[in-house]
């Protein structure tokens, strides 16, 4: 192969191990999800992109004042301006950084991909001719092939994991017009992989709402949707209003995202979120 397994490894920036138990040596890896890390990639690079923009924007900005600050021999304001523009320079360096870091990443997914698909296709055709001890041993090595490209690109889909940044998720209440009611109680439960966010609310007599957390953290991940259940609470009872997935690959944006939820397939009930990035 054009990239060994130790030579991608030794260049990806990998989580702690402890965080990746699941991919030592010998044990089980799941399958990779290329379609799925394409999709997540042209959506963080645009975000990035936009981010880049925006600052490159400030930096203009902050250049002219500055320039006219200078001419005008305002030192106090002129220091504290150069002090700015030195930081977004910095800023930007860090996002250059970032982006083609990921670029990297990216490209060395597509090139074990690539290997995988290659190998993959030599393993069909060899089991297809005649069994005979050179074609039994290439077989073997052809598996061998296809499991260390696989692997390999299980790896580096957790290296390009610790660059999605994090999700800011803030409740912004129900909207159901005559389906809430003064007294309702409900419960909102929004899952993304392994983190979790219970949260309960209560529709107030001047028909305000108040919720015991506004904001979550979430960790995003190439793999998984956002799961999101909303149920009444009536005394004992539980009543499933509906549950609903929520992809996250249009949240990587540099503003905050207002976003609204069908929680009922008619739409009676809905669930307004604000998410961060």
């Amino acid at each position: 192969k054009s990239l060994s397994r130790s030579s991608v490894r030794s260049r990806m920036a990998l989580k702690p191990p402890k965080a990746y138990n699941s991919l030592q040596k010998g044990a089980l890896i799941w399958d990779p999800k290329p379609l799925q890390v394409k999709k997540i990639f042209e959506a963080l690079k645009k975000g990035l992109n936009e981010y880049l923009e925006a600052h490159q924007a400030e930096l203009d900005y902050l250049s002219g004042r500055h320039k006219d600050t200078k001419r005008n021999s305002r030192l106090a304001f002129y220091y504290d301006l150069d002090k700015q523009i030195r930081s977004v320079e910095r800023y930007i360096r860090k996002l250059e950084f970032h982006i083609s870091k990921v670029e990297e990443l990216y490209e060395a997914y597509c090139i074990q991909c690539r290997l995988r698909d290659g190998a993959t296709n030599m393993r069909e055709a060899f089991s297809l001719s005649p069994a005979t001890k050179a074609s039994r041993e290439s077989l073997v090595e052809l598996y061998r092939n296809v499991q260390e490209c696989t692997e390999d690109m299980c790896f580096i889909e957790g290296a390009l994991e610790v660059h999605l940044g994090e999700f800011h998720v803030k409740m912004k209440g129900l909207v159901g017009f005559a389906r809430l009611c003064p007294g309702d109680q409900y419960e909102v439960f929004v899952r993304l992989g392994r983190q979790k966010w219970r949260l309960r609310g209560k529709i107030e007599t001047d028909d305000s709402q108040t919720w015991d957390e506004e904001e979550k953290i979430f960790i995003p991940n190439l793999h998984e949707k956002f799961e999101i259940k909303v149920t009444e609470l009536r005394g004992l009872a539980t009543i499933l209003v509906g549950v609903v997935t929520c992809d996250s690959s249009s949240f990587f944006s540099p503003k905050p995202q207002a976003i609204v939820v069908d929680i009922t397939e008619l739409g009676t009930i809905k669930l307004r979120l604000e998410v961060l990035w």
